[in-house]
């Protein structure tokens, strides 16, 4: 057991030889202890994603495809947009606890984590992947249910968001734009299903780091009518009634718990 646990520490270290070494001076970063590694090479990982994605994407719909996605009187301002990734930034050492912590209980054999998709087989991979996703869609849909209803944490957690809640204040930044605890409560199911369900560690990590992409995706406003993805256009809509559309990746846990509002629909009676 202890040499197969080797095995995710080694994968550990060797993303972090990648990201630390590419980055920093080998003296800043080779005497910290392993978990303190991982956090450094987390955040820098984090950050870089966080900032060269939002920017990218924001130059693509606000300025390339200027009035082709979004209209000109939706496009949030540059002060909005510096905002939402000051909000980011300083919640961004927090979030990346969330990950090194995941990886310290794998490493130590606390999770039903897999090193190699070959100790499974692929049809087991598969299986387990969509077990854990589902997990996870239902872990978020009732953390972001609950961040709403339980005034408190509204109050003093998910408000922090929330101060976006027109068009043109939404902008790819808004993704990460979270209190700190709000954050990382809304990714725990992540890591609660690896006690739940065996899971593949490069996986997890990756889809961790997904959540990133995903979260900007759903805060630009574009609706990408794409069933059953719960995209930006009924995010847009959870932003300004409150009370629908929590769920993550697809609508389905709002459609079994009532909460589904549908933007073509919406626009539909706008029209009518």
């Amino acid at each position: 057991m202890d040499d197969y646990l080797k095995l995710f520490e080694e994968e550990t270290s060797w993303y972090n030889d990648i990201v630390l070494g590419s980055m920093l001076p080998e003296k800043w970063w080779a005497s910290l202890p392993h978990f303190f590694r991982g956090w450094l090479r987390n955040y820098i990982g984090g950050t870089l994603l966080y900032l060269l994605s939002g920017i990218l994407w924001c130059f693509y719909i606000y300025y390339l495809k200027r009035n082709v996605y979004v209209p000109k009187d939706a496009i949030p301002s540059r002060k909005a947009m510096i905002l939402q990734i000051r909000v980011a930034m300083k919640a961004m050492p927090w979030y990346c606890a969330l990950p090194s912590i995941s990886e310290y209980m794998i490493e130590h054999g606390w999770t039903k984590c897999f090193s190699r998709i070959s100790d499974v087989g692929w049809f087991s991979y598969i299986g387990y992947m969509i077990i854990y996703l589902v997990i996870v869609e239902f872990g978020i849909y009732w953390m972001h249910r609950e961040l709403h209803d339980i005034k408190p944490l509204y109050k003093y957690l998910h408000a922090t968001h929330h101060i976006y809640n027109k068009q043109n204040t939404l902008s790819p930044f808004a993704g990460l734009a979270f209190h700190p605890l709000d954050g990382i409560l809304q990714a725990v199911p992540h890591v609660v299903a690896l006690f739940l369900v065996p899971v593949h560690f490069t996986s997890h990590i990756a889809l961790l780091f997904i959540e990133a992409i995903w979260t900007a995706n759903i805060h630009d406003c574009i609706h990408g009518k794409l069933w059953p993805v719960m995209g930006a256009g009924y995010h847009t809509i959870h932003h300004t009634t409150y009370r629908h559309n929590y769920g993550h990746y697809t609508i389905w846990m709002d459609w079994l718990f009532g909460t589904l509002r549908d933007p073509v629909a919406d626009e539909a009676k706008k029209i009518s």
